[in-house]
C-alpha cells in the first residue's frame, strides 16, 4: 500500500511574527513614515486605478524560511508594493511574504539612526555557517529590490540605489538635488520645514517638474490660503469700485 505524503505547506503572513523585537529608534520615524505615505498616495492611487498596491512600514518582508523565523526577515521603514491587493483574504497582512506574493517590493527605504552600518551591511549569508545576511545584500541579492533609499536622520542625506544587473549602483542626484524613482515618476530627496509640531529635515517626495508632493494637511492648508487670497482680492476690488462711486452689488452680472 502506498501511503500518501502530506502535501508541503509553508507558512504564510497569519503564522509568522510580526515583529523582530526590536523598538522604533527615534519619534520622528512615525512622522516620517506617514508623510511619505500620505503625499504620495494620489500618485499611486492614479498609477493604480483599480487599488493593487500595498504599503509596508516597518512591516517584516520574509524572503528566506529559517528557524526562527526572524532571522529569515527584514523590516524597512517604508516600502512600496506595486500590482498585490492591499488585503489578503479581506484580511490586513501581518508582514510580507516573498514565497506567497512572489512580487517583489519597487523600494524600501531605511532610516538611519546609528552610524549606517546595519543598512549598509553586505553580508552574505554564506560566507559562515553562523553568518547572518546583511540588510543590503538581502535587498539587492534575495529580494531584488529596484530601488533602496538609506536616508540618514542626523545627517539630512539621502543614498539611493538602483538594481542594475544584479548589483545596486549608487544614484547620482539630479540638478535640484533629487533622485529620480522613474517608474514612479517622481524624485526623492531632502525638504527642511514644519511637519506637524516639527521644523526638521524631512525626507519628501517630488514630481518630476520638482513640485512638492504634499500631505493632505499640507494640501488642505494651501486651499484655506488661496481662498483667503481669493477673498482679499474681491474686498480690494469691491473697495475699489465703492472709491470709483459704483455699488459692487448692481454691476452688471453681480
Amino acid at each position: 500500500m502506498t501511503i500518501a505524503k502530506p502535501a508541503l505547506s509553508l507558512p504564510d503572513h497569519t503564522q509568522l511574527p510580526e515583529s523582530d523585537g526590536t523598538f522604533v529608534k527615534n519619534f520622528q520615524e512615525h512622522p516620517q513614515s506617514i508623510l511619505l505615505t500620505t503625499s504620495i498616495q494620489p500618485i499611486l492611487e492614479a498609477l493604480h486605478p483599480d487599488g493593487q498596491f500595498a504599503i509596508g512600514q516597518d512591516c517584516g518582508i520574509y524572503w528566506q524560511l529559517t528557524d526562527p523565523p526572524e532571522r529569515g526577515a527584514e523590516a524597512p521603514d517604508w516600502f512600496y508594493v506595486p500590482n498585490v491587493p492591499p488585503l489578503i483574504n479581506g484580511q490586513w497582512r501581518r508582514s510580507y511574504v516573498m514565497w506567497k506574493e512572489i512580487i517583489a517590493p519597487l523600494i524600501a527605504i531605511e532610516f538611519v539612526s546609528g552610524d549606517g552600518t546595519e543598512e549598509r551591511d553586505y553580508t552574505s549569508p554564506f560566507s559562515s555557517e553562523s553568518a547572518k545576511a546583511g540588510k543590503f545584500w538581502v535587498y539587492e541579492q534575495a529580494i531584488h529590490i529596484p530601488f533602496y533609499a538609506i536616508y540618514e536622520v542626523q545627517r539630512a542625506s539621502v543614498e539611493v540605489y538602483e538594481l542594475i544587473a544584479n548589483r545596486y549602483q549608487r544614484c547620482q542626484p539630479n540638478e535640484r538635488g533629487h533622485y529620480l524613482i522613474a517608474p514612479l515618476g517622481v524624485e526623492l530627496g531632502i525638504w527642511e520645514g514644519r511637519y506637524g509640531n516639527m521644523t526638521s529635515p524631512w525626507l519628501r517626495w517630488w514630481d518630476s517638474e520638482g513640485n512638492l508632493l504634499l500631505s493632505p494637511d499640507e494640501r488642505a492648508e494651501q486651499e484655506r490660503e488661496r481662498a483667503e487670497q481669493e477673498r482679499e482680492r474681491r474686498e480690494q476690488l469691491e473697495a475699489f469700485l465703492r472709491s470709483q462711486g459704483f455699488d459692487p452689488n448692481q454691476l452688471p452680472g453681480s
